[in-house]
């Protein structure tokens, strides 16, 4: 039988197989990573200042047109109000005809000492349910009898020299004026007070631009 000998080669560093060198760092390759590292900072720094400049940019444009489409609702809202407020102003226009004539029967019938009873009522009723029609759809009659006069709501027909009322003052109607809601629907045909001194002398007191 033979026997195996152990061979044991002793080595005079000691080293074993899995021993390997140690690498030793190269101070040159170290020193040129620090100036490219800083210049990697800079860009990135660099680029996120541009994105916060490009999300304030469109935040700034998102603002103005949530802004813009506010207004636009707005006005729409208004725009849409107005139409329904003067939606029937041309009709209601001419439906003042009816009442400057119905208003003048009654007028004359009472001159006539009211013959017909009747019939004057009868108008007077017709007359009621046309001014509450009118009222429904707010439209109220101008006041100007005994006002000052404003060419705003009163159109001066003639004038006239009174003694009992100040110059410019509307001392006579020959047809009522409207408004509709705080519109003009139709001025008032009125006469105008002058003092007697400025109608002997032939002047006009009547300040149109008033």
């Amino acid at each position: 039988m033979v026997k195996k000998k152990h061979i044991v080669v002793e080595s005079d560093n000691h080293s074993t197989p899995h021993d390997s060198p140690t690498p030793h760092a190269n101070p040159e390759t170290e020193a040129q990573a620090i100036p490219d590292t800083a210049d990697r900072v800079e860009e990135l720094e660099e680029k996120l200042a541009e994105a916060i400049a490009q999300a304030d940019d469109k935040h700034d444009r998102m603002l103005r047109m949530a802004a813009e489409l506010d207004n636009f609702r707005k006005r729409s809202a208004r725009e849409m109000e107005e139409l329904k407020k003067y939606a029937n102003e041309n009709l209601l226009h001419q439906l003042l005809t009816v009442v400057d004539n119905l208003e003048r029967a009654i007028a004359s019938a009472a001159a006539a000492n009211k013959t017909d009873q009747q019939l004057v009522d009868g108008v007077a009723l017709t007359l009621a349910e046309i001014s509450k029609i009118l009222e429904k759809h707010h439209v109220s009659p101008i006041k100007a009898i005994g006002e000052a006069f404003d060419p705003v709501f009163h159109q001066a027909m003639c004038q006239e020299p009174r003694m009992d009322h100040p110059p410019n003052t509307v001392v006579q109607e020959f047809q009522k004026g409207y408004l509709i809601h705080d519109r003009l629907l139709r001025p008032a045909m009125v006469v105008v007070s002058t003092a007697a001194s400025q109608a002997a002398s032939g002047e006009q007191s009547v300040d149109t631009h008033a």
